[in-house]
């Protein structure tokens, strides 16, 4: 609810500060008054476009400010909340904006400088302006739409298709970046695979390198390993005076000197295990010999294998060294792992795409239920706004939805499978087209009238203003319309500006907009009437010029009745 209005050197206006209760209030005064310039505020307040042009002459700033109340209830406020404009225990709101003819215009949400486009989204959400405004929120095709599912109360049928959509929409990024991470591994896996076979076909051993290189050591001195082994043998053994035969002439006389000494019986125990174990060497050295063999073809076969390997512990080493065997062993072991989860991620990427055309089949169900809903609600709501259109003598105007659908999985969307949009043909023999490309600002204004008496008890907006909603009516007409503004206020903080005394005197509350002149300059002021005032005012717009008692009692009775009414 809007509670308080500031506004400074705006347009005709040097001061005005006014204050608002609920329901439904009227705001009236002579043509040229400057009535309009109020709602002109407020739309600015909302992100309404501004103009140097809208600052009082010899000023540099306008400075509006609106306060507002909102139902602890309403999504305005989570949504406030979320923003970081509201506190978690704040449900008072104030928008204040200045215009500079600087170019420096600002805006703050309490107290806070915000971004034009954050308070453009108030406009349709805390204010809906009918009139020569563009703030009106059912010219939106999602507000229609939005409208239509809240007066089927289609809300639970929307909500389990939203599950279904957005489970549909997980499954199909879930599988969109399983593809695209199998395209990125396929783009990997030749080479992979290549990598894999090299090393798989190398058949790495633990040790093998050391034992090669050993063995190449072996071939590549055989010669001379045969010369040492052999001189080695023929010394120690082979030779007449070898160290063997030296051994046996030593034990000799060591047993005669064991005989005379017994001391010396040690020494002979030492001297036969010195003959053991050289005997044992000099078989080892023969056998050794014989071993030896000239075999170039093995040892190209060695040369071959350890170059391989060499190229391998290069090509795989990093920051410019080798890697060992057992880096590429695991090396190994690595690429068969990823090998293997390529594999398992193509299955994967299949149970993917089978959940996401269940969920897709699912969605579309939901949102088939939804369609027929809207289709259904679409004729009642035009049945109901075309009852009131009629009441508001517009029996010409045509009003009609269209419920466009379209149930392939590529045109769902967070809302279902429909586009809707609200028609008019304001005029008998027009084509019906768009809402907002038909009427002009009055009739738009009736029609508004119309859908926000028959969406009352299901439109979120709290504050609802009306300007020349009376254009081209009175009588009859001006009456039931002035039922209608004053009904719709149960649900809205309703303002409307007006001409006609047969929608004033239904209000509950009545500002008077005047326009007087001081120090030679015109300044526009608005107050609101007490019971006496207001009769005057009505009587005023009864009988112009000539207030005669007749009027005044007219006037009395008119809103006598409408208070009565209340």
């Amino acid at each position: 609810m809007l509670t308080e209005l500031r506004i400074a050197n705006f347009a005709v206006i040097e001061q005005l500060h006014l204050e608002f209760s609920g329901g439904f209030q009227v705001l009236t005064g002579e043509t040229g008054a400057g009535k309009s310039i109020l709602v002109d505020a407020l739309a600015l307040l909302v992100g309404g476009r501004a103009s140097n042009d809208q600052i009082r002459a010899e000023s540099e700033e306008a400075e509006l400010q609106a306060f507002f109340a909102i139902p602890a209830k309403s999504p305005l406020i989570a949504s406030l909340r979320d923003g970081g404009v509201l506190a978690s225990d704040e449900t008072e709101l104030i928008v204040r904006r200045i215009l500079s003819r600087s170019g420096r215009n600002r805006v703050y949400l309490n107290g806070r400088l915000t971004p034009l486009h954050q308070v453009q989204s108030l406009a349709g959400t805390l204010i809906d302006i009918h009139g020569q405004h563009e703030q009106q929120s059912l010219l939106a095709a999602q507000t229609q739409l939005d409208a239509l599912d809240a007066f089927g109360q289609l809300r639970e049928v929307r909500q389990a298709y939203v599950a279904r959509f957005e489970a549909w929409r997980a499954h199909r990024q879930a599988c969109d970046e399983a593809v695209r991470l199998a395209a990125e591994r396929q783009a990997k896996e030749d080479f992979m695979r290549f990598q894999h076979n090299e090393l798989a076909d190398a058949e790495l051993r633990s040790g093998e390198e050391e034992a090669l290189d050993a063995e190449r050591r072996r071939l590549s001195h055989a010669q001379r390993l045969g010369q040492l082994s052999d001189e080695a043998y023929e010394r120690l053994y082979g030779a007449e005076s070898s160290s063997l035969a030296s051994l046996g002439a030593v034990a000799q006389r060591l047993n005669e000197l064991a005989g005379i000494d017994p001391e010396a019986a040690e020494w002979t125990g030492l001297c036969e295990s010195a003959t053991v174990e050289l005997r044992e060497l000099a078989g080892r050295l023969r056998d050794y010999r014989q071993g030896l063999e000239h075999d170039p073809d093995r040892l190209a076969q060695i040369e071959e294998r350890l170059d391989k390997l060499q190229r391998l512990k290069k090509k795989y080493g990093a920051a410019g060294a080798p890697a060992t065997v057992a880096q590429l062993r695991a090396k190994l072991e690595q690429l068969r792992g990823e090998l293997e989860s390529l594999d398992q991620s193509e299955s994967r990427l299949a149970d993917l795409r089978e959940q996401m055309t269940r969920a897709g089949r699912d969605t579309v169900a939901s949102a088939e239920r939804l369609s027929e809903g809207r289709t259904k609600t679409a004729k009642k709501l035009e049945v109901r706004v075309t009852a009131e259109l009629s009441a508001l003598r517009m029996e010409q105007t045509q009003f009609r939805i269209a419920v466009a659908s379209d149930r392939s999985e590529t045109a769902l969307g967070p809302t279902g499978c429909d586009r809707v949009e609200f028609l008019l043909s304001a005029n008998s023999g027009e084509p019906l087209q768009p809402m907002a490309k038909v009427a002009s600002g009055g009739e738009l204004s009736r029609i508004m009238l119309a859908l926000k008496t028959v969406l009352a008890e299901t439109d979120g907006v709290p504050v609802l203003i009306f300007d020349e909603v009376d254009q081209g009516i009175g009588g009859a007409v001006a009456a039931v319309m002035g039922q209608r503004l004053k009904a719709l206020a149960a649900y809205h903080q309703v303002f409307c500006i007006t001409h006609l005394p047969q929608i004033a005197s239904q209000a509950g509350a009545h500002y008077v907009v005047e326009k007087t002149v001081t120090k030679k300059r015109t300044v526009t002021r608005a107050r609101r009437l007490d019971q006496v005032g207001r009769k005057e005012e009505v009587a005023r717009m009864l009988g112009g010029l000539a207030i005669t008692k007749n009027v005044r009692e007219a006037a009395a009775e008119m809103i006598g009745e409408a208070d009565d009414e209340g």
